[in-house]
């Protein structure tokens, strides 16, 4: 039996000869996935912004002076630390979860990421906050599109940006500790280049599974949860790091 390496069949399937069927059946994938990843980020961002505007839950989630959070309760380093716990869950348990279940976990996680990221309409205007979405989009946007109909192997680039993205989280967590504008502006520039790296990547890899599992069956199913996930990731990353760049502060 000829053994075929999943990008090169990937690839073939990419040319203009393919089957317009098959091209329709990968659409529809990506379609499902990006429908996902959009329906998750608006649920963040409502549930974003219904946090910022409940003074109740502010000064639960943080310790707010004068329309400021100026610290963070036990609740809110819950909600902040909550988010890995289910990111974690679903990846290493997604192959004995339901389906229902993986999609439960998914929209827990986007709901939890909205509580978190309420603070920054207490730091930001919202001008600027919406224009670091729309500067996001178009930049993700085009990224994923280039990952997703590029002939290139992106795999080395993309073990490359791994090892980045631990370098940064490092750096992070170091700057934390010793903090500096023009090291935390540094991270801002690397984190912004990552992340932009990583949505091709992703999005190329989403394409290459989709030639391994195809679109129907229970792991296809679960498989199309993970890739809206890792999208997601991608694209509030960007965010958060564009925020530090054009964000006004209040």
């Amino acid at each position: 039996m000829e053994f075929r390496d999943p990008f090169a069949q990937a690839q073939a399937y990419s040319q203009p000869q393919a089957a317009a069927g098959f091209d329709a059946g990968l659409r529809a994938y990506m379609l499902k996935i990006y429908n996902y990843m959009a329906s998750a980020l608006a649920l963040t961002g409502i549930v974003a912004m219904l946090a910022a505007g409940s003074p109740a839950f502010l000064q639960a989630m943080y310790n707010v002076q004068d329309g400021h959070a100026v610290g963070m309760s036990g609740l809110g380093w819950l909600v902040m630390l909550a988010p890995l716990g289910l990111v974690l869950w679903l990846s290493f348990g997604i192959e004995r979860m339901s389906v229902q279940t993986a999609q439960a976990v998914y929209w827990a996680y986007a709901v939890l990421v909205g509580l978190s990221l309420s603070s920054i309409f207490l730091v930001y205007t919202g001008a600027s906050i919406a224009r670091a979405f729309f500067i996001t989009a178009g930049t993700f946007g085009s990224m994923s599109i280039y990952g997703y109909t590029t002939r290139r192997d992106l795999t080395g680039m993309g073990h490359f940006l791994i090892m980045g993205l631990i370098g940064l989280i490092l750096a992070s967590m170091a700057s934390f500790f010793f903090p500096s504008p023009g090291f935390s502006f540094a991270l801002s520039v690397v984190g912004v280049l990552i992340f932009v790296g990583l949505t091709a990547w992703d999005t190329q890899k989403l394409k290459v599974m989709y030639y391994q599992l195809g679109s129907s069956g229970e792991m296809a199913a679960k498989m199309s949860i993970m890739g809206a996930l890792r999208l997601y990731l991608d694209f509030i990353n960007i965010f958060i790091y564009m925020l530090r760049f054009v964000g006004d502060r209040r």
